[in-house]
């Protein structure tokens, strides 16, 4: 427990001094995983909200995509991303590979099936609550989505929290994608997995300290605005 302790204390005395390659550590993971998240967010709760409220065909067929690819393995969607955005790939030509844009476009191939997945789960429920008043009242197509997002604004909160936690913990794909650059690429997970493979215990721990203390600070300020939405 004092090794604990002595671990957390050196990272946040690295922070506290200025330590510009810490600072940049923790904001680049903050800003990696905060914007494939909010990205993420915008493409995958309409469609998770769609469909929901919508029946087409192969629909069925969706939802059983959205759901079964939340067990996708990170460093192969990795590999995907790098193969498009290589030099040879289809996506090469925009000079992406080993930059945080491609950080983030691996995260948000990451996490849009988890928000799709999450966002039909309780939207589906609303809907039987909701859909009939909505369809007597001839709403389209677009207004029922945006309302049942709205009416499960809480419920979409904590879906951000899920594809969050699952950004700023993943390792897999973004090293692959980004190299684990020193001052560049380096994130919270990537620098844990180099110093601990160095053998430097301390710093690897203090850094997972300062991981799970920006994770948890995170969900209490949502689980705050939760409540306020709620009460």
């Amino acid at each position: 427990m004092h090794d604990l302790g002595r671990a957390f204390a050196t990272a946040l005395r690295l922070i506290a001094s200025g330590d510009a390659e810490l600072i940049g550590i923790v904001w680049l993971s903050l800003s990696v995983s905060l914007t494939a998240t909010l990205v993420a967010l915008v493409i995958g709760a309409p469609i998770g909200a769609a469909l929901a409220s919508l029946r087409f065909r192969g629909r069925g067929a969706v939802i059983l995509a959205a759901n079964a690819l939340l067990g996708l393995p990170p460093v192969v969607v990795g590999l995907a991303v790098y193969l498009l955005l290589s030099r040879s790939g289809p996506l090469g030509s925009f000079g992406l590979l080993f930059t945080p844009s491609a950080m983030i476009f691996a995260q948000i191939v990451l996490m849009t099936p988890i928000v799709v997945a999450l966002t039909h789960r309780f939207a589906d429920g609303l809907w039987e609550q909701y859909g009939g008043a909505l369809m007597v009242d001839g709403a389209s197509a677009a207004r029922s989505v945006l309302t049942i997002l709205a009416i499960g604004k809480a419920s979409l909160l904590t879906v951000f929290l899920a594809a969050f936690g699952r950004a700023i913990s993943e390792v897999g794909a973004i090293i692959v994608v980004g190299g684990n650059i020193r001052g560049y690429t380096r994130t919270m997970t990537t620098a844990i997995a180099l110093e601990t493979s160095k053998g430097d215990l301390s710093l690897a721990l203090g850094l997972g300290l300062v991981l799970i203390a920006l994770s948890v600070t995170v969900n209490a300020v949502a689980f705050r605005l939760a409540r306020s939405w709620v009460i």
